[in-house]
């Protein structure tokens, strides 16, 4: 299968550097950046519970063994999955029972996931948030990395946090601040997204958390 990747260019590039100066550094030094996306809806939302609160490479390891599994994570096949089936792919119960439930309702035709391409963001958010275990995050995560939404900034993401800290050398981001930079970065939340991931994750080794570090507690003798 052909990898797909979140789609930008100049126009959106040319926006964020001509919007924060910083930002526009960044840019520059790490290029453009090619994040893999999930054409197949249902997949990414399968995907985005199992990522929930773990790293990405347990994820992986996860999904790989939930496909060769089931040889293919459609709506039907884990619908017909026990949850118990589910669970020892690598998963906790509660995982086990939020991907067991969307891919009952899903089948059941009672939420349509390809519907949501035409909805605007509040809509996709609002339906995806009904589905039991899916909170903000997990459907911002699934309005970048499947719909491919340009405007997405998700304040509960800790990378997304960390690497406005280093770019802006913030001690914190509290929620008005957070806002402020949505602000400047619409209509291409995204975008600016991308870059926050890459240096949160060391893409510039120059860079540093400013977030206070956290005290020891000394040792009673």
């Amino acid at each position: 299968m052909e990898k797909r990747y979140f789609e930008y260019g100049d126009e959106e590039i040319a926006y964020l550097k001509a919007k924060d100066k910083r930002l526009a550094e960044v840019i520059e030094r790490i290029g453009f950046i090619e994040r893999e996306v999930h054409a197949d809806v249902f997949q990414s939302l399968i995907d985005s519970i199992i990522a929930q609160q773990i790293s990405g490479k347990a994820a992986q390891t996860v999904w790989n063994r939930m496909v060769e599994g089931l040889g293919e994570v459609t709506p039907e096949r884990i619908a017909a999955a026990p949850i118990e089936e589910l669970q020892q792919f690598g998963m906790t119960f509660s995982k086990a029972r939020y991907i067991h439930n969307a891919g009952e309702r899903v089948a059941a035709g009672e939420l349509d996931l390809e519907a949501l391409r035409e909805k605007p963001d509040e809509e996709v958010c609002r339906d995806l948030c009904a589905l039991d275990g899916i909170g903000v995050w997990t459907a911002e995560m699934l309005m970048i990395f499947s719909l491919q939404r340009k405007d997405i900034l998700s304040f509960g993401d800790l990378g997304i946090q960390k690497g406005m800290r280093m770019v802006h050398h913030h001690r914190r981001i509290p929620r008005d601040l957070f806002e402020k930079y949505r602000r400047r970065y619409a209509p291409y939340n995204s975008v600016a997204s991308l870059y926050f991931w890459e240096v949160a994750g060391g893409a510039l080794e120059d860079m540093k958390d400013y977030a206070p570090k956290r005290k020891q507690q000394k040792k009673r003798s």
